[in-house]
């Protein structure tokens, strides 16, 4: 009798073991294509951040490929994205997000109360091709660690809080093709190793931050766009203007250099010189340029005739006002002789 009794009380237990493990790890049927794993992982996320009722569907028992900002792989139905930018959430980037080991993209976007320092367990993400972390709170150095992600082809950390220098290790990036760390705090030179970028194009955006020191040569090199804009760099950045670069802002610098000894590319879309210390006048040659729809080069040391045509009414955006001496069209001053 006590054996049997025995039996009875653990296979009572076993069963209880049972139906509280189903209430708490839903079934694989429950979670429809969701891999089990990967709804752990998910589920941990939910844990460590507040979110909003947008994201309601994030939810026990359910098929994580049909919530919000989640993107499943069609034919392994593991998680290759995560795009969440809309709603709110608070909190800081969770560690978990390393154990979506199948994540080739993640953007999390305009959510101003998510702060801290992006975790080291996000180099677990071997897969991982976009990291879109822009427009919030997160803080502390770029993270030299992430030149571990040899995959990245887009790094967005732009509008954040991110302070200290610039991590030159990125440039082991092989496939990198944009970075934007625009709009921080970050301060110190432009890393030499930037101009030794092994792709082919890459726009380059480290505006609105407050760096110091000249450019590295090895920039003028670089293919799309670049932003250098309100820092506090010096020197001649004469070689940016070059076929590499349609669209050049630099302004708002202490840039110093001869513009009319400038050959503009055939291709400039949007070029931006205003605010720096820019002398010379401006090429005639300027007013060819077809593609050209952008022109600022107000408060510089410019002289010289402002050159005049068709090109003038094309323009979206202009600024010639506060130089030295340029005079005629659009600021309608008479050129006088010396």
């Amino acid at each position: 009798m006590r054996i049997q009794h025995q039996f009875l009380l653990y296979h009572s237990l076993f069963l209880l073991f049972l139906t509280a493990t189903t209430l708490v790890s839903p079934s694989h049927g429950d979670l429809g294509k969701c891999h089990p794993s990967d709804f752990k992982a998910l589920m941990k996320m939910k844990n460590y951040i507040t979110m909003s009722d947008v994201y309601s569907s994030w939810f026990q028992n359910t098929d994580c490929c049909n919530w919000i900002g989640i993107q499943c792989d069609s034919k392994t139905n593991r998680i290759g994205g995560i795009h969440l930018f809309i709603g709110d959430i608070d909190g800081q980037i969770p560690p978990s997000v390393g154990d979506l080991s199948h994540l080739t993209a993640l953007t999390l976007n305009h959510f101003k109360n998510v702060t801290g320092p992006i975790p080291q367990s996000i180099t677990k993400l071997k897969h991982l091709e976009v990291l879109d972390l822009g427009d919030m709170s997160l803080s502390g150095p770029v993270p030299h660690f992430l030149n571990q992600l040899t995959l990245l082809t887009r790094l967005d950390l732009s509008k954040n809080q991110f302070s200290g220098s610039i991590p030159p290790n990125l440039s082991d990036l092989k496939n990198i093709i944009s970075i934007h760390l625009d709009g921080n705090k970050l301060t110190g030179s432009i890393p030499e190793s930037f101009g030794k970028f092994t792709g082919t194009v890459l726009d380059l955006y480290l505006g609105r931050n407050k760096l110091t020191g000249r450019v590295p040569k090895f920039l003028g090199a670089l293919n799309g766009a670049i932003d250098l804009s309100r820092n506090k760099l010096i020197g001649d950045a004469s070689f940016l203007i070059n076929p590499n670069h349609s669209f050049i802002d630099l302004s708002k610098n202490e840039f110093e250099f001869d513009l009319s000894k400038v050959k503009f590319p055939k291709d400039l879309n949007i070029f931006d010189i205003s605010h720096n210390k820019i002398f010379g006048g401006i090429p005639d040659e300027i007013k060819n340029l077809e593609s050209l729809y952008t022109l600022k080069v107000g408060y510089n040391r410019l002289c010289g005739k402002i050159p005049t045509g068709g090109i003038m009414k094309r323009f979206k955006s202009t600024s010639f006002f506060h130089n030295k001496c340029l005079c005629g069209t659009p600021l309608t001053i008479s050129c006088k002789k010396n």
